[in-house]
C-alpha cells in the first residue's frame, strides 16, 4: 500500500493486512544516540537480544551505546570484545539493529584514543560520578581530553555534573527520601559543569555534545555558546520532558536518575528550547535496572530507568497535543544526529499510526527489566513497525 511520508511524499510498502490503517505515516526510523544496553557485565538487566527488541518496538533502528560497562569500554581490546559480544547477541535476536559505540574517557587512557578513533562514534566523559567507575573530575585531565578530541576531530559527549558540588551537597543534605536526590545533584552542579565544558570547548575548538540537559540555566548557557558559533550540541532525554519532581510522589526511586528530575518550570524551558532549536537531539538514556534494584530505599536504589521502548510513542502523543511538529521530531531523532556525528543517511523507516490509542503496560515491555516509568499512561500515536531492507518488523 502507498503510505504518506512526513514530508508529503508517498512510498509503496507491502504490509500485512492486520497492520494496515488509514492513519499510517512514514518517518525516518529513529536514532537513539544515548543508551546503556548493559553488555558486558550486567546482562541480567538488559542485553542486545532484548534491547534490540525494545528498540524496534520504540521505532529505533540505530543506537549509540555508552561505555560504562563491566569492564568499562576504555581501550581497543575492551572495545573489540564488546563488539563481538554484541554481534553474537544481535545474531541471536535476528533483529538488524545498527549500532555504534562510545569509548570511555579516564584520567589515564588518553593514549588509547588514536587506535580506537575509526572504531567509535565518539568519546564519553563523566565530569560527575554516575553508574560505573568512569569519572574525570580533575580540570587538568578534562583539559587534556578536550584537547585530544579536538586534535582527532572526535565528538566529545559529556555527562555534565560537577563532582565537587555533588559531594558538598551530599555532606550537607541527609538522604531522607528521593526528593533529596534533586537537591544533592542540584541544578548548580549541572550548570557549573556545563559552563566548564563550554569554556574548554571554546579553548580547544572541540566538538562538544552535552548529554541529558535538564535545567533552564543550562539552556541559557548553551544558547549563548551557540550564538558565539561554538560547536556545541545539546541533548535532552524524554524523562526530563515528560516527568518532573512531582513524579516522585507516585514513582519514588523508580525515577531516580542522574542528572535528576527537575521542576515543571524546567520541563517548560526544555520544550521551549526544543522548539527554538537550542536542543539538537533526543537521547533516551535508556539505563534499565530491575524493579528489585529500583524499589530499594533512597541511598540504596540504583540510578537510571528504561526509556527506548516508549521513545517515539511519547513524542507522537506530544505531537497530537500540539507540543511539537512531525518535522521537529524527525530533526531531533534523525537528521540532526547524522549531521552532528557525520553519519551516512540510511533507508530505515518507521511506520506509525497517528490515531492509535494504547496504554503503556509493564507486562508488555520487551526490555529485560520488564517495566516502564510510564506504566498506565495512555498515548495517542504509536509506532506500528520498522521497515528495513525491504522487510517489515511488526511491533
Amino acid at each position: 500500500m502507498e503510505i504518506k511520508t512526513w514530508d508529503n511524499k508517498k512510498i509503496d510498502i507491502k504490509l500485512p493486512e492486520h497492520a494496515r490503517s488509514d492513519n499510517l505515516l512514514i518517518l525516518p526510523a529513529l536514532i537513539d544516540p544515548h543508551l546503556h544496553f548493559r553488555t558486558p557485565g550486567a546482562e541480567y538487566k538488559e542485553d542486545w537480544i532484548t534491547g534490540s527488541q525494545a528498540a524496534f518496538a520504540g521505532g529505533v533502528s540505530t543506537v549509540f551505546d555508552m561505555p560504562n560497562n563491566n569492564p568499562s569500554c576504555t581501550d581497543f581490546t575492551s572495545l573489540q570484545n564488546k563488539k563481538e559480544l554484541i554481534k553474537k547477541q544481535l545474531k541471536a535476536s535476528q533483529i538488524p539493529l545498527n549500532f555504534y559505540l562510545y569509548l570511555g574517557a579516564t584520567p589515564a587512557n588518553l593514549n588509547k584514543f588514536d587506535k580506537c578513533k575509526n572504531e567509535i562514534i565518539g568519546i564519553k566523559m563523566f565530569m560527575g560520578s554516575s553508574t560505573g567507575n568512569l569519572l574525570v573530575d580533575k580540570i587538568e585531565d578534562q583539559e587534556r581530553i578536550f584537547k585530544k578530541c579536538s586534535e582527532l576531530n572526535l565528538v566529545l559527549a559529556v555527562h555534565a555534573e560537577d563532582e565537587q558540588t555533588i559531594k558538598e551537597n551530599d555532606n550537607k543534605i541527609k538522604k531522607e527520601n528521593i526528593y533529596n536526590h534533586s537537591q544533592i545533584r542540584s541544578p548548580q552542579a549541572a550548570v557549573k559543569a556545563v559552563a566548564q565544558a563550554i569554556k574548554l570547548a571554546k579553548k580547544y575548538q572541540t566538538k562538544l555534545y552535552l548529554c541529558h540537559i535538564s535545567t533552564r540555566e543550562e539552556i541559557d548557557l548553551i544558547k549563548k555558546a551557540k550564538s558565539e558559533g561554538l560547536k556545541i550540541y545539546a541533548e535532552v532525554s524524554p524523562h526530563h520532558l515528560f516527568l518532573n519532581t512531582d513524579s516522585y510522589q507516585t514513582l519514588d526511586t523508580k525515577v531516580q536518575v542522574n542528572p535528576p528530575l527537575r521542576t515543571t518550570k524546567d520541563n517548560t524551558a526544555l520544550w521551549k528550547a526544543i522548539n527554538d532549536g537550542t536542543i539538537d537531539t533526543i537521547g533516551t538514556d535508556h539505563a534499565p535496572h530491575t524493579l528489585e534494584e529500583k524499589n530499594k530505599p533512597y541511598g540504596e536504589a540504583s540510578s537510571g530507568m528504561p526509556g527506548i521502548e516508549n521513545y517515539l510513542g511519547l513524542l507522537l502523543n506530544a505531537y497530537n497535543n500540539k507540543k511539537i511538529t512531525l518535522e521537529k521530531i524527525t530533526k531531533l531523532t534523525y537528521f540532526n544526529i547524522i549531521k552532528i556525528f557525520n553519519l551516512s543517511a540510511n533507508d530505515d523507516l518507521v511506520i506509525v499510526d497517528l490515531n492509535q490509542e494504547r496504554i503503556i503496560k509493564n507486562e508488555e515491555q520487551k526490555t529485560k527489566c520488564g517495566w516502564s516509568p510510564y506504566d498506565g499512561m495512555k498515548l495517542i500515536g504509536w509506532p506500528v513497525g520498522i521497515y528495513k531492507n525491504e522487510k517489515f518488523y511488526l511491533n
